[in-house]
């Protein structure tokens, strides 16, 4: 009886964190190591993910993206720290016969479709045959949601691979997932349909309420979707926060590279092109440094110049010291040109 009440209790506890808060997941000091030789683990992460958001996991190759992904959905052995879904904890593969949470879906980069299949049984197969009215009434909707509709009657292996990226998350959203994990969604889209697929996750997860955490090494992806983004180098978590508050205020040098491309200065170099500080190190994005004519600008020669579409980027030199600039009225200046600099903006790391 004593069992049964504290039972009851806990259920009722874990009923109403899922009524009155609006985190889904929460990671607690979370630590997976591999081997010495192996790179890619995580050390003492924690974050919380709102319900809905989209997250973006953003680091390069090897600094524990993918590891983290797959211990939020159960897939590994974590060595300390523990994932909550809904303030529930999620189960490792060693307690449980299937690894993976059920009211999760991961997407991997072999989107593990049946390729000789119809798009239509592809994502049908994830329904039970019970209701076969509702069956087909989900499965042409979360088709509709992605817009692959039109492809509902051929086999996978004649779709493009970003035609085949869309049927694997259909097929991974269609049984009312909650959570939806994806692992580098956009490596097999080419530059053309990315900002396309890009604008319908965000889309589809505004629409069903689903909550997706992606991992990738491409910064564009959190910046252009994300509604919170999580800077990851080797296995630590530096940042965590929305794409416009770190972008602006990145608390790592590395943080304001990955994002922004940023020029960095040591003390020396910033003081060699009239930049005043007392912190080791200086720096800014292009965006920030403006060629025009007031009193604080600085002389730089046009060392050369990147034709970048709607504007140019300049490398800039002055006392042996190169930045770089965005030229908005592209053609204005040219190799070899003099320009006049004001660097309106720029972060000091002591």
């Amino acid at each position: 009886m004593i069992f049964f009440c504290l039972g009851f209790r806990l259920s009722a506890l874990s009923f109403i964190f899922t009524l009155v808060s609006d985190t889904i997941i929460s990671v607690k000091n979370l630590t997976k190591q591999y081997s010495t030789e192996q790179a890619g683990g995580i050390k003492n992460v924690s974050f919380d993910i709102n319900r809905g958001d989209v997250v973006a996991i953003i680091g390069e190759s090897g600094s524990g993206k993918s590891t983290l992904l797959k211990s939020i959905y159960g897939f590994l052995k974590v060595d300390e720290g523990e994932i909550f879904f809904e303030g529930e904890r999620i189960k490792g593969p060693d307690e449980q016969l299937i690894p993976g949470h059920k009211q999760m879906k991961m997407v991997t980069q072999d989107f593990s479709l049946n390729i000789y299949a119809k798009v239509y049984d592809n994502i049908a197969s994830q329904l039970s045959n019970t209701d076969l009215k509702t069956k087909a009434e989900k499965t042409l909707a979360i088709m509709e949601h992605l817009r692959i509709l039109p492809l509902q009657n051929k086999k996978v292996i004649e779709l493009s691979g970003g035609e085949q990226q869309r049927v694997a998350i259909a097929k991974a959203m269609v049984a009312d997932t909650k959570v939806l994990l994806l692992d580098e969604p956009f490596s097999q889209v080419d530059a053309l349909l990315k900002n396309q697929l890009r604008a319908d996750i965000k889309r589809v997860a505004a629409e069903t309420g689903v909550t997706v955490i992606l991992v990738s090494h491409d910064p564009a992806d959190g910046l252009f979707l994300a509604d919170q983004l999580l800077i990851v180098r080797n296995g630590e978590l530096l940042q965590t926060g929305k794409p416009s508050e770190i972008y602006q205020n990145p608390k790592h040098i590395y943080t304001a590279q990955i994002l922004g491309n940023a020029v960095v200065l040591s003390r020396g170099d910033a003081e060699k092109i009239g930049l005043k500080t007392f912190a080791a190190t200086v720096v800014f994005y292009p965006e920030w440094a403006e060629i025009n004519n007031n009193w604080s600008s600085r002389r730089f020669n046009v060392a050369d110049v990147y034709y970048k579409g709607f504007y140019d980027e300049l490398l800039l030199e002055r006392n042996g010291v190169t930045v770089r600039a965005l030229q908005l009225n592209r053609g204005a200046h040219k190799k070899n040109d003099h320009v006049q600099l004001n660097i309106g903006r720029f972060l000091e790391f002591h």
